[in-house]
């Protein structure tokens, strides 16, 4: 395949809509690409709801272990369009950079993995490669990694030897093996209201929702550990809305926080602590607080002495002629839910694509999506 042909497959990646929804149009797209190499791939939807299929690519000896390829096929919305300096759904090549929403996150990534996957099948490599390769294509990753909780559920990674995720790792110097968990969760009060010049007859439901958010963040500041390449563990309070009008005491009020969470603090523990205090507080007299979680992601705790990790290097260092950088992210990704399958793997980020993603004009170097295209190769070849 010459590079004209895989930078296509990008822009027609780009082309396809696939804002926090339509996954399934790409999910066809990918299956067509494919499709002409059947027997030797295996081709599997999942539906996650209509027009969101998550789809898996399998392909390689049956007889050897598999070796997961994942990418998410959704994007986040271009926010003001004015801001962009080309249509964001239409590829646009400028100074050796493919601009468009998913270039960076991470529509470059899902197609370097499936035209890397694309060549050893069209090269008739694939009975010779040491593992077999299974392309996990999921959606609704930006907004809760719900296509990878569906897929590991669904026994797709019980039996995987390492996960390589494609996303954006800094042009492709990087490999992240460890990555903060994330806990997004929204505590509601309800009180009684009356008018403001007789408070003692109601119950203030934003009061109330003070006592808590003063209490939740004294005792997760205790949890101070600190994780080498992570940091600390943290906690924003982040939206906080409640009342109706100045002269009424508020029946109603709610508050969401954001938790990035370490190995060392892992999410079981911060339930414990929140909820023991929605607990206690709901003891006392005109307490009425209720917490939900949405869409939690545990940490990714990973050790950069992993054969996954050295692998990779390996393959990096035969490329480039240098190590890539071993780091940690406080962004969230579909690993997370794909580590708490059967199975007992490692998972590594490791992808083209700059810092712009969710940014306008984002943007991918094409020296480096077509680097990465090698790399997987390289890696499926001698893993």
């Amino acid at each position: 395949m010459i590079d004209e042909q895989k930078i296509q497959i990008l822009a027609n990646f780009i082309k396809i809509k696939t804002v926090n929804d339509n996954e399934a149009q790409l999910a066809d797209y990918i299956s067509e690409l494919f499709s002409p190499y059947q027997p030797k791939v295996e081709i599997e939807r999942l539906s996650f709801a209509p027009g969101r299929d998550n789809l898996v690519v399998t392909m390689g000896p049956k007889d050897k272990p598999i070796l997961g390829l994942s990418g998410h096929m959704d994007v986040v919305a271009i926010g003001d369009e004015s801001d962009w300096n080309s249509d964001p759904f239409t590829a646009t090549i400028k100074d050796g950079c493919l601009y468009g929403r998913g270039a960076a996150d991470m529509k470059s990534g899902l197609a370097a993995l499936v035209v890397a996957m694309l060549e050893l099948l069209e090269q008739d490599q694939v009975d010779n490669l040491p593992v077999q390769l299974r392309l996990l294509a999921s959606v609704g990753e930006e907004t809760g990694e719900y296509g990878a909780a569906q897929l590991t559920k669904a026994g797709y990674a019980d039996d995987l030897v390492g996960l390589i995720i494609a996303e954006p790792t800094d042009n492709l110097t990087k490999i992240v093996y460890t990555g903060k968990g994330v806990i997004d969760y929204k505590v509601t009060s309800s009180g009684k209201s009356v008018h403001s010049s007789t408070p003692e007859l109601g119950i203030n439901a934003i009061t109330n929702l003070f006592e808590f958010c003063q209490q939740a963040t004294q005792k997760l500041a205790q949890l101070d550990q600190i994780n080498p390449v992570l940091g600390k563990l943290t906690h924003s309070i982040t939206i906080f809305n409640g009342g109706l009008q100045v002269n009424s005491i508020p029946a109603k009020a709610e508050m969401m926080g954001n938790i990035r969470t370490i190995p060392e603090h892992a999410n079981n523990q911060v339930y414990q602590i929140l909820n023991q205090i929605v607990a206690d507080l709901n003891t006392k007299p005109g307490f009425d607080l209720k917490i939900e979680y949405i869409y939690p992601e545990e940490p990714i705790p990973g050790s950069p002495d992993s054969l996954l990790v050295q692998k990779v290097q390996s393959c990096y260092e035969e490329m480039f002629g240098h190590y890539a950088t071993l780091s940690g992210s406080t962004g969230a990704n579909d690993g997370s839910e794909y580590l708490q399958a059967k199975g007992d793997f490692n998972s590594i980020n490791i992808g083209p694509g700059s810092e712009t993603g969710h940014q306008a004009n984002e943007y991918v170097q094409l020296d480096k999506y077509l680097a990465a295209i090698k790399l997987y190769q390289k890696i499926a070849l001698e893993f």
